[in-house]
């Protein structure tokens, strides 16, 4: 069962944007483990099923990119993607190999993302672009139906260049694949698109039921 409240309030939003950057010398929590009565799986593991090993993405210079089919094109530094509103979720996430992992997100919701690039009418499909060069996507109609985040920590812990900082897609129904890790841009396109791993045979719907 996923649970979520809401976090976010101005006072809040200046003092974990501070937390959140790096080089700012501020010990991070410890992990949580347990959260409303349900068993986490680790933040920390041990393997890695990326395309081209973990990214090292510096938070100074990200400038979170929107663009396609919008009004406002977007190039957003990681604070200014902070100060919107926070959810805080357990997801579990299903892949295609066949594990699962249960975990606790913090995250900003894509509606609230793609809101200030405003989307343009005739929009069929979000196209995530990870700084590996992986990319993936969803539908419009799927986006608009589901609240698909942007996680930033998981378990409490801000995400790390294994753990595909500075965000990493939820897509709660959908597999792995579709969870796209070191998001650093979203194209809005009114075009269907295979990512890496549909263009490889795997469905694009990737439902996981």
């Amino acid at each position: 069962m996923n649970s979520i409240r809401l976090i976010w309030g101005p006072t809040l939003a200046a003092l974990c944007c501070l937390w959140l950057m790096p080089g700012t010398g501020r010990a991070e929590p410890a992990e949580i483990r347990v959260y409303q009565g349900q068993k986490l799986h680790p933040f920390h593991r041990t393997y890695d099923n990326s395309i081209r090993g973990p990214q090292t993405v510096d938070a100074k210079k990200l400038r979170f990119k929107i663009d396609g089919l919008v009004a406002k094109p977007q190039r957003l530094t990681y604070a200014r993607l902070l100060r919107l509103p926070h959810v805080r979720r357990v997801v579990t996430m299903p892949c295609v190999e066949g594990w699962s992992e249960r975990l606790l997100y913090d995250a900003v919701r894509l509606k609230d993302v793609i809101m200030l690039a405003v989307a343009k009418p005739g929009v069929k499909t979000v196209i995530f672009h990870a700084a590996d060069g992986y990319t993936s996507s969803l539908t419009w109609a799927w986006v608009q139906k589901h609240e698909v985040l942007l996680g930033f920590r998981i378990n409490g812990l801000v995400l790390d260049k294994k753990r595909g900082f500075p965000f990493q897609v939820i897509a709660p129904g959908k597999l792995g694949y579709k969870w796209v890790k070191w998001v650093v841009a979203i194209t809005l396109s009114d075009k269907p698109y295979r990512g890496y791993w549909e263009r490889r045979g795997y469905s694009n719907e990737a439902n996981a039921n």
